[in-house]
């Protein structure tokens, strides 16, 4: 456990925690796999944002969110389209398991997720530019929402 004697946070971590320190704004951008979030995502997610920096240890009274007034946004994209995502239960399941869990555990306000369906090899280019313009809509109507 984090908060066991000796314990302490490799470099990377701690360096980690440093850059991010001061987000008003934290965003997630990954592709679904298995429509879930990566594994690796999900390691970086429990060790960046575990104990000591996204909730308190449990000397100090235990699991206090740390982030409470700060916002998390995900940008996320799947092969399957976004109809089949949502219809197969998946998305609500994510979101449920992954960003509200994230965000009830740290104390963050989920601002939004936005995923890509449908992403696959040999796409048309003007189908890719519509989701680059799409992307922008969103961190557009984002940064001006936080100003």
């Amino acid at each position: 456990m984090p908060d066991h004697p000796g314990f302490a946070p490799r470099s990377d971590v701690v360096e980690e925690r440093r850059e991010i320190a001061d987000a008003d704004v934290f965003v997630l951008v990954y592709p679904l796999w298995f429509n879930a979030a990566p594994a690796m995502l999900k390691g970086y997610i429990d060790r960046v944002f575990g104990m000591g920096f996204g909730y308190s240890p449990h000397s100090e009274g235990g699991n206090h969110p740390l982030l409470a007034g700060r916002k998390l946004v995900s940008f996320s994209c799947s092969g399957a389209p976004q109809h089949w995502v949502e219809a197969s239960g998946a998305w609500s399941a994510m979101l449920n398991h992954f960003d509200s869990h994230l965000a009830a555990v740290v104390g963050l306000d989920v601002i939004g997720h936005h995923n890509l369906g449908g992403i696959v090899p040999g796409l048309r280019a003007d189908v890719v530019r519509g989701h680059l313009d799409e992307v922008r809509r969103h961190a557009h109507a984002i940064v001006s929402a936080y100003r």
